[in-house]
């Protein structure tokens, strides 16, 4: 990638950065916090304040949930959401290391120690596939993949329907848009009591995940967690 680009951040333009570093400097890099507690135990939903103890967000309870929680790496904000735009919607995919090495820092012990079967990345629309020439998803669920030695696969769902763009939709128009978007591919076997981290990019409300999360524990998979590189805010 050296001889395709300078070797300068690729964020602020000025300090030096290498293909090694997704060309995002050390100064842009320092700017990206991980999350921490407080969050809410079951959707990952970041809070401000001093609670110490585990909790449950009022947009979670009532709602049926299919996946066991939902995590992410870190805010989806700043430096970060220019660096995944560019990275979706321009194939820039020199900003891959960056992007993998959050997630796999944050994501990797987790999934390691609490000893999950498979991975398997949310699928994009076939239309959007081929125009994007890559599920940024699956890319993502491969570092994963290979930083915990548990298995990837990328045929286990599919998405059927042509959805909506989520980033304008309140909550329940998100959940309503991704609400038989998905099917299982292939035969039940391949989940039957297995359990399940789907990876992702971004997770806003968490509609996209639920509504993969409950084709994977309709056909038989015994526990489904998801894992995205972002949490992103409602406005």
């Amino acid at each position: 990638m050296g001889f395709l680009y300078a070797e300068v951040c690729q964020a602020c333009e000025q300090q030096r950065a290498t293909a090694s570093e997704g060309y995002v400097c050390a100064q842009c890099r320092a700017t990206v916090k991980f999350i921490a507690p407080p969050f809410c135990k079951k959707c990952g939903a970041i809070f401000e304040g001093e609670i110490t103890t585990m909790f449950e967000c009022g947009n979670c309870k009532g709602i049926e949930l299919c996946f066991t929680y939902a995590r992410a790496a870190v805010p989806a904000r700043d430096v970060l959401m220019e660096m995944i735009h560019k990275y979706k919607y321009n194939k820039a995919l020199w900003v891959e290391p960056f992007l993998t090495q959050l997630l796999v820092q944050i994501a990797g012990p987790v999934v390691q120690a609490e000893g999950w079967d498979l991975i398997v990345p949310v699928p994009l629309y076939r239309r959007r596939e081929a125009e994007r020439e890559f599920n940024q998803a699956e890319r993502l669920g491969k570092a994963l993949s290979k930083a915990t030695g548990v298995p990837l696969s990328a045929g286990v769902l599919e998405r059927t329907t042509d959805t909506r763009t989520q980033t304008r939709l309140s909550r329940s128009e998100r959940a309503e848009n991704v609400r038989r978007a998905f099917a299982l591919k292939g035969h039940a076997s391949a989940i039957k009591d297995r359990r399940i981290v789907l990876v992702d990019d971004v997770l806003t409300t968490g509609a996209t995940a639920n509504a993969a999360a409950r084709v994977l524990r309709r056909h038989g998979a015994a526990e489904v967690c998801a894992w995205t590189l972002a949490r992103g805010l409602l406005h």
